[in-house]
């Protein structure tokens, strides 16, 4: 009887540490209390031209072809957050962009040959975001992002005197960014990955009518997506 009881005190233990060692530890608990929070941010990207073409590209033969290509690239940057409700959160996330975008063309008549050439650009990129979050599952929790943008290309070649462009860009860009992204939370950080779309409205193309290029072409914007990992506190 006595080693009955004994026995029935260790299972009793046993059971009780086993429930404890299940229950996962709150990281964190104050987070969610907080006004602000700031954090930093890297990843990578690839990103396209869009392309609009003018009449002179279907009414001539200079060209058969105009494609663009996505190609990568990677950012980095700081990020600052502003607790608006228990479920609404307003981001700030400036940040270098390093991106590449290609475009592969085919002259027409005589030449009837096939280049791709590189954009290069580096943007100073300045988001606006709405955070919508969902309620806290333990460590855990989802959201989505709607906002817009503001980018500004500091290897722009608008004013460039170069002989060689092929292609002129402007420097600004605006536009309307949206995603969705996940916190796991850590006794000290909490880690996000994010993935959002990046589409810009304004015309980037510089008119240059000594660029053959230039003249097939009515509107030329980016388009981007982004993959992201913060490190908030």
């Amino acid at each position: 009887m006595r080693y009955r009881r004994l026995a029935v005190v260790l299972i009793m233990v046993l059971i009780s540490f086993s429930s404890k060692a299940q229950r996962p530890m709150l990281c964190m608990p104050d987070h969610d209390d907080r006004l602000y929070y700031f954090g930093i941010t890297f990843g990578f990207n690839t990103s396209v031209h869009r392309i609009n073409y003018s009449n002179t590209f279907a009414e001539t033969d200079t060209f058969k072809m105009i494609q663009p290509l996505w190609k990568p690239g990677f950012n980095l940057g700081l990020m600052g957050s502003l607790r608006l409700s228990s479920f609404i959160d307003f981001r700030f996330v400036p940040c270098l962009i390093f991106t590449e975008k290609r475009l592969r063309f085919q002259y027409g008549y005589p030449k009837d040959s096939i280049s791709d050439r590189s954009i290069e650009s580096i943007y100073m990129h300045l988001p606006f975001q709405f955070k919508f979050k969902s309620d806290r599952m333990k460590n855990f929790r989802f959201y989505g992002l709607a906002g817009g943008k503001l980018d500004y290309d500091l290897a722009a070649n608008a004013r460039s005197k170069r002989t060689d462009e092929f292609i002129k860009i402007l420097p600004i860009d605006y536009g309307m960014e949206f995603g969705v992204g996940f916190e796991f939370y850590n006794p000290n950080f909490i880690f996000t990955p994010e993935i959002k779309i990046s589409q810009g409205f304004a015309n980037q193309l510089f008119r240059d009518a000594a660029l053959p290029l230039t003249n097939a072409i009515d509107r030329l914007s980016t388009r981007m997506i982004v993959i992201s990992f913060h490190l908030q506190g």
